[in-house]
């Protein structure tokens, strides 16, 4: 069973001359052969777990090696639980559109900000809209405006072939 790079070695795997060992209680036991540290997890009932192999001389640990995975098993699996996946909505405007219209809008995307998605407003130019395109940053800046409150620009507004876009993400909360 040899041991790879992303594999903790532990036992009869630590091949190192001398290995700095802690004790299953934590406490620094010193620097010693591999042998003599193997030798004490032994006694123990207990495995040599190396814990810093980039360390001079390398740092092994004595622990219940079955132990030490299931505990950090369990703290990814917990981490993975409180991670927030932050989706990116979009909400399309057009030149044209009604004040109800963009009211709509608005409280549709503060409703995304206040769940914590970033919102990806755009804004499609079509034949000859693409002359006035400064009406339609207009549009957008109003719609930005509107939500200041609950957003912030990540991604300032550009130009994407016939669309404008623009990405605002929630407030940092204090």
């Amino acid at each position: 069973m040899a041991a790879n790079r992303n594999q903790t070695q532990l036992n009869s795997d630590i091949r190192d001359r001398e290995v700095r060992v802690i004790s299953s209680t934590g406490e620094m036991l010193g620097i010693m052969s591999s042998r003599e540290a193997l030798r004490l997890a032994e006694d123990e009932g207990l495995d040599l777990v190396k814990i810093s192999p980039n360390a001079v001389p390398p740092v092994c640990k004595i622990m219940d090696y079955g132990k030490f995975k299931f505990e950090q098993a369990k703290k990814e699996k917990e981490n993975r639980r409180n991670q927030k996946v932050v989706e990116l909505k979009e909400v399309q405007l057009s030149m044209t559109i009604d004040v109800g219209d963009i009211n709509v809008k608005a409280k549709q995307a503060t409703k995304f900000l206040e769940q914590g998605n970033k919102v990806k407003v755009t804004i499609r130019l079509r034949g000859r809209q693409m002359a006035h395109a400064n009406l339609a940053r207009d549009v957008i800046n109003n719609f930005v405006e509107m939500l200041k409150e609950v957003s912030q620009v990540e991604k300032p507004l550009n130009m994407e072939g016939r669309n404008l876009i623009l990405i605002l993400g929630p407030v940092k909360k204090a």
